[in-house]
């Protein structure tokens, strides 16, 4: 599930910087999300628009009035302030194993570190959780009480790019930037660095304590960045366990270096897909790349898939001409209604431009449109195209197979099969029959209110604190 690094998933709430003291709380629920929708824009064709909805209210949900959290406990943070040498050498150790899901790099090893910290810890169930794919890590904590909590874990990260780094991705060093000291490695804040953080903390309370104040399910993947394709394997082993859990958590980095805090209620859905072009019956070389002279007679496979791409959006890229690609989205509910406009009002849109990288959002959106496009639009981006001759200097051929990985991210109401066939159906119908699709993975949106238990019990220990 890719949260932190999708400026499209769910915004839920905002607080407030009161005291830049971190939160050493647990994170965020990972069983929610916001759903998402969007505005239509000038040059959308009048057969296939994007949905438009409104915010009809002005009601602002407001989560300072959440009661904060009561309970002191002075010993637990004495001893974390104290043994906060080992913490930091704890988060090192997860970033300097490399777990690349794509590469099928150090996996084993990272989630055999992963349960071998468990047992540790005290976790009475510590095991690997063999699937199709890599494998998942299941833990329990028994500690007698009444509720149980299930947390969510990703152990993978993404591939690296070594000269795009100011230190080695690897390496978990501590740098000084312009956020102070810090430690730098792929993983650091998605997600090694967070959950791992969270084991600490829950190294502290059994140091101190003797036990948990709850029993605690975790239920790790290795293939997130993957899309989860084996996830239901695990979830499958351990279902009967897991329905008996009180809620779900997912351990992720909240804080913002203002030291204000935000809560992620959901995560959109996804469909992953590959689309291939290449020679056949249809036309193009079959076998291998010919010459490209040879285009004056013969069809090119690259050039192909570039128009069944190009046939998937309007020209600016940005409304999706599949049709019935947007039937299912519901509009805002109240409850999301006023959320919304309480993140309006934290939104800092130069900061979210200079996170993106980018000089401006589609049309110029900002504040409160902008935030409606990204929860309830689906989207239909490509990740990446390739195809013939790449390298230095010139080789002029025709090459028999072009290949792009695309991805659309769901809103709740939308299927990733339905979306599929949908895509399917509308190249069959503009002539690229003979273009090939693969299914990678896909799941649904997932979406909690702000008014459930799990979700109030995490605002009120935010309160406690960011109070003063």
């Amino acid at each position: 599930m890719n949260a932190q690094e999708d400026l499209s998933m769910t915004i839920a709430m905002t607080l407030p910087p009161r005291n830049p003291r971190a939160v050493s709380a647990i994170a965020a629920c990972a069983a929610a999300v916001l759903p998402f929708a969007a505005l239509t824009h000038a040059d959308a064709a009048p057969a296939q628009e994007r949905p438009r909805f409104t915010i009809e209210t002005a009601q602002v949900y407001d989560p300072s009035e959440v009661p904060a959290y009561a309970g002191e406990h002075p010993a637990i943070y004495a001893h974390i302030d104290a043994s906060i040498d080992d913490h930091v050498a704890a988060l090192q150790r997860w970033m300097r194993q490399p777990s690349i899901s794509a590469q099928n790099e150090g996996i084993v090893e990272m989630a055999e570190m992963l349960r071998g910290d468990l047992q540790a810890i005290g976790f009475q169930e510590a095991e690997l959780v063999p699937t199709d794919g890599h494998p998942g890590v299941w833990g329990y904590y028994d500690a007698g009480a009444e509720r149980t909590l299930l947390v969510y874990m990703m152990y993978d990260v993404q591939p690296v790019n070594p000269e795009d780094w100011d230190s080695p991705p690897f390496a978990a060093e501590l740098v000084e930037n312009e956020l102070g000291r810090v430690i730098m490695a792929r993983g650091a804040t998605n997600q090694k660095g967070p959950e791992r953080a969270f084991l600490n903390a829950l190294e502290a309370i059994i140091a101190t304590e003797g036990t948990l104040p709850v029993n605690i399910m975790i239920a790790a993947e290795g293939e997130e960045e993957l899309g989860s394709p084996h996830y239901p394997q695990i979830v499958d082993a351990y279902e009967a366990r897991m329905r008996q859990a009180h809620g779900v958590l997912f351990p992720m980095s909240v804080q913002a270096p203002d030291g204000g805090a935000s809560m992620l209620l959901g995560v959109k859905g996804i469909l992953y897909f590959e689309m291939e072009a290449r020679g056949g019956a249809w036309g193009g070389p079959q076998h291998a790349e010919i010459h490209g002279s040879y285009k004056a007679i013969v069809d090119s496979p690259t050039l192909r898939l570039v128009q069944a791409l190009a046939s998937l959006t309007s020209t600016d890229g940005n409304t999706i001409r599949v049709p019935g690609y947007y039937d299912g989205i519901r509009p805002p509910t109240d409850e999301e209604q006023r959320l919304i406009n309480g993140a309006a009002r934290q939104r800092d849109e130069q900061q979210l431009l200079q996170a993106a990288g980018a000089a401006r959002f589609i049309d110029g959106l900002q504040g409160r449109e902008a935030i409606v496009e990204s929860l309830y639009m689906p989207t239909l981006n490509i990740d990446g195209i390739w195809s013939g001759y790449t390298g230095e200097g010139v080789k002029t051929i025709l090459p028999h197979v072009a290949t792009a990985k695309l991805d659309s991210r769901l809103p709740v109401g939308l299927d990733p099969d339905a979306a599929l066939a949908k895509i399917r159906a509308h190249l069959d119908a503009n002539g690229f029959e003979e273009i090939v699709i693969r299914k990678l993975s896909g799941y649904p949106a997932a979406q909690t209110s702000v008014d459930s238990d799990l979700a109030q019990a995490v605002i009120s220990v935010y309160n406690k604190h960011l109070a003063g």
